[in-house]
């Protein structure tokens, strides 16, 4: 029975593999570049937060299609009763969610839904004393800006005791009382925030 030589098998493995292998190479060959990452986190603390003054907050602006804090401050002067108080916190709020993101937060991806000129008013008539009104109705905003607004109160002291907030439009618009929910943070383009009918609006 005749076989193979030993001698010679390791030459012939050697042409097999060579020609089943993948060749080496030197020329460079371009896949295009690498998946981009958004970071959505600063790498350095954002020196207009820190040069600015007053009452230091939260506001959820979106990056990755996600709800996303970043710092923020603001001015309330002292003495204001409660019921005030919870307007101006909401109108500062609102109009730090309104501004542009500043540079390093555009850098790592930030971005807002929330379009400048829209207030905010306290209870009309018959409103419980924590309603929100905004000059926009709610259901006139998109999902992903009033996601950034209903999560944004309820982490405030625009928010009710148990972090709902009542929003409105202008009178004789009814209110609902709305919460943020994690749903709502992680995909506010898909999920609107939860919400029910106030009684008696």
């Amino acid at each position: 029975m005749g076989g193979v030589r030993p001698w010679l098998a390791v030459p012939l493995l050697a042409v097999l593999l060579t020609g089943c292998g993948i060749r080496s190479t030197q020329v460079p060959t371009d896949f295009g570049p690498a998946p981009s990452r958004v970071p959505c986190a600063l790498s350095g603390p954002d020196i207009s937060t820190q040069s600015s003054r007053g009452v230091p907050v939260q506001v959820f602006l979106l990056c990755s299609a996600q709800l996303v804090t970043v710092d923020r401050s603001v001015r309330i002067p002292d003495g204001t009763a409660e019921s005030a108080r919870r307007v101006l916190v909401a109108q500062a709020l609102l109009d730090e969610l309104a501004q542009a993101p500043s540079t390093p937060e555009e850098q790592a991806g930030y971005t807002t839904d929330v379009r400048g000129g829209m207030t905010v008013g306290g209870p009309r008539g018959r409103d419980p004393e924590d309603t929100l009104r905004l000059s926009t109705p709610p259901e006139n905003l998109t999902s992903m800006a009033l996601a950034q607004i209903v999560c944004t109160f309820s982490d405030s002291a625009a928010a009710r005791d148990d972090g709902t907030v009542v929003l409105g439009g202008p009178v004789p618009a009814p209110l609902r009382s709305y919460a943020c929910t994690p749903e709502v943070r992680a995909a506010p383009a898909d999920e609107s925030p939860a919400s029910t009918a106030v009684e008696g609006s």
